[in-house]
């Protein structure tokens, strides 16, 4: 089973996505994207770690290939988060990398492997503005991501302040 959990910043997709393992009694893996950057990314993350543990996650750090996240075969896990794993794909290097079709196919093979997969990614893009090129090449594959995942997932949910509304499933 697939979820794709969607929302804006601090609109509490992260706790309704994790209340979705609260009845999993198997293990469970929290596959965080977040490359720290400084002392202060540090920090968030050491403290992310301590937080997901206390809910009885197994953190596995991985910015890039999410196919290669290391979970067992049927297992169940929650990614965190598509927006964090599209810079890191589309970053990485010079040049802006067009990527989405990429990070589409690794989300399905990770899949394939998992019994459950929630995701967590981002509305991105409706404020109408216009941004320079790099910015909106982001919020144009962020887009395209998260409409290739809506068709894939079982459900789809939108939590807008903090409540979840369910779009799909």
């Amino acid at each position: 089973m697939m979820i794709l959990v969607t929302g804006g910043s601090k609109c509490g997709k992260s706790h309704y996505a994790e209340s979705l393992f609260e009845q999993y009694t198997d293990s469970k893996y929290y596959i965080a994207t977040m490359q720290p950057y400084g002392e202060e990314a540090h920090a968030a993350i050491f403290r992310h770690r301590k937080m997901r543990a206390e809910k009885h996650f197994q953190t596995v750090e991985q910015y890039t290939d999410i196919d290669r996240a290391d979970v067992p075969e049927g297992g169940a896990a929650l990614l965190e988060c598509m927006g964090n794993l599209l810079a890191n794909e589309m970053f990485c290097g010079d040049a802006i990398q067009d990527c989405a079709d990429k990070i589409t196919a690794d989300i399905l093979c990770l899949h394939k492997r998992l019994q459950l997969l929630v995701i967590v990614t981002n509305q991105v893009g409706s404020d109408g503005f216009r941004y320079e090129k790099g910015t909106s090449a982001y919020i144009a594959a962020l887009g395209k991501i998260n409409q290739a995942l809506a068709a894939y997932a079982d459900s789809v949910v939108e939590c807008v302040y903090g409540i979840p509304l369910v779009l799909k499933g």
